[in-house]
């Protein structure tokens, strides 16, 4: 009875492959008996492709997201190594659910337009895979920039690309109908430096070219730098003097807007650029745009990291060979209203003043605006890089602290672009906090 159990199970599963394979599959996929159901793409091929990549065998733990999961194989490797999965495609794929009947698995599978699908929907993945995608779409950038806001540690991302050439100019073809292939659904070829550069302004901190297979790029993206520990580097770290919007001058951040950051900050290099200075935005990476000596310092602005919740994040940056700056806060979507009902600490502001005319209370923004705060229960051994001055819920770094004494002056620089009207003050030491002070700032 057995034997004949175990011919009914193997003539059956045949009737299934035959079946199945006459529904045109694109990925084969191999049955728990070793049979295979045959697509357009051979087990081998499928294999070459995810090799490309620097993905562990063991993704015990791991959370995958599969973009544009089609057949399923991917899905189903990912799964095969330990990993939580969940496949999205645009459409309802029937060869994906009868894949995953026949496979006994337990992947989530999830119908939604990656241009419109973001963290907030479905969760942050260790690893995103995003193979095959980006030519099908007709906002390849908004879709990378969705990617990298879902996707905690690495993106793998295979593209057609029309020149292999990596030294050449960043360029994309646009195909209205079906200059590509003969297909209605291929949008966009960009060239290999334009998916790198499409990938780094996404918000990736590090993107790296893997190979080129039959006119497909593959490209490794991560949110993280190599070392982004306090020990990365034994010269002395960079001082930021000032954090602002690039674009408002302001210290309001949004995590809907495309905003970004400009660092403000000193050091002693003479050669820095976009390549060797490491901002760090919420524990992400964020490659800068712009580097370049400014007033005596430095400037460096890079793109807000894509999938920060609202709420506050330590931002701190480092350059090539050097540790790590002092961390300081940013608010991203945050209520004012709310951030002064915080609990506050027994340290004492005594007096708020402008940092230029000593007006009490009274302060103006715009270029070269300073402020300075008194206040009072300071520890003797205070040093500068500890403190820094709150203003509507975003830190000033201080640059200035007196001698000690019973109520000490920390002076800190204003942001250009400031708006006139009622703001709070309050000084930060460590995760200390002081009653917040109201003042007026004017032009």
């Amino acid at each position: 009875m057995s034997e004949a159990r175990d011919s009914h199970f193997i003539a059956d599963n045949q009737r299934q492959v035959e079946r199945l394979s006459k529904l045109g599959w694109y990925h084969s996929i191999q049955l728990p008996d070793g049979s295979v159901i045959p697509g357009h793409q051979s087990v081998e091929q499928l294999r070459t492709r995810l090799r490309q990549f620097h993905i562990p065998e063991d993704l015990t733990g791991k959370r995958v997201l599969d973009i544009g999961a089609w057949d399923g194989w991917f899905s189903f490797e990912m799964e095969r190594r330990g990993a939580s999965v969940l496949a999205v495609d645009s459409a309802k794929n029937t060869r994906l659910l009868e894949a995953k009947a026949l496979l006994g698995s337990r992947i989530d599978y999830h119908i939604a337009d990656i241009c419109r699908l973001t963290a907030k929907e479905i969760g942050t993945f260790d690893i995103v895979l995003f193979l095959g995608v980006l030519y099908h779409l007709k906002h390849p950038l908004l879709a990378l920039e969705n990617v990298c806001g879902m996707c905690d540690d690495m993106a793998c991302i295979e593209s057609f690309v029309t020149d292999g050439d990596r030294n050449a100019i960043p360029s994309m073809e646009f195909y209205e109908t079906t200059e590509l292939r003969g297909q209605l659904d291929n949008w966009c070829g960009p060239n290999i430096p334009c998916l790198l550069a499409f990938a780094r302004t996404a918000g990736f901190a590090r993107v790296e070219f893997e190979s080129v297979l039959a006119e497909r790029a593959h490209v490794s993206a991560y949110r993280h730098w190599k070392t982004a520990t306090e020990t990365a580097g034994t010269s002395a770290a960079p001082q930021i003097l000032c954090l602002e919007n690039s674009a408002t001058h302001d210290h309001k951040f949004s995590a809907v807007a495309d905003d970004y950051l400009t660092f403000y900050f000193t050091h002693s290099d003479n050669e820095l650029t976009c390549d060797s200075v490491y901002p760090e935005i919420g524990g992400y990476g964020s490659r800068p745009l712009y580097v370049a000596q400014t007033g005596g310092g430095w400037q460096a602005s890079c793109k807000l990291p894509p999938g920060l919740r609202p709420g506050w994040h330590k931002t701190k940056l480092r350059v090539e060979g050097s540790r790590s700056s002092v961390s300081l806060q940013i608010g991203i979507d945050i209520d004012p209203a709310s951030w002064r009902a915080r609990n506050i600490s027994q340290l004492k502001i005594t007096r708020v003043a402008d940092g230029k005319t000593f007006e009490s209370l009274r302060i103006r923004v715009g270029d070269d605006g300073a402020i300075s705060v008194w206040v009072a229960g300071l520890p003797f051994e205070t040093k500068l890089a500890e403190l820094s001055i709150r203003l509507n819920g975003t830190d000033l770094p201080a640059v200035w602290l007196a001698p000690p004494e019973a109520s000490r002056q920390v002076n800190a620089l204003l942001p250009a672009g400031l708006e006139a009207g009622k703001a709070a003050v309050s000084v930060v030491f460590g995760d200390t906090e002081t009653q917040s002070i109201e003042v007026e700032l004017h032009r």
